[in-house]
């Protein structure tokens, strides 16, 4: 028995096969950031900030409590 391939499976695989000539380009280089202010210039301080806010918090939840 001889496998006969049909036009449209012919054509669907050559359409598919095609599709490496329509990539996109490369995209363009990414834009370095603009100079400023650091972040991370008070970061110690701000995560000393949120430590002292949640153990205040979480004894004044306690103290109501009891």
């Amino acid at each position: 028995m001889r496998i006969v391939p049909s036009r449209k499976v012919l054509l669907l695989v050559g359409l598919l096969g095609c599709n490496v000539m329509f990539a996109a380009p490369d995209p363009p280089p990414p834009i370095p950031p603009p100079p400023g202010f650091p972040i991370d210039g008070w970061i110690t301080f701000v995560v000393f900030l949120s430590l002292v806010f949640g153990l205040y918090k979480i004894y004044r939840i306690k103290k109501a409590s009891n």
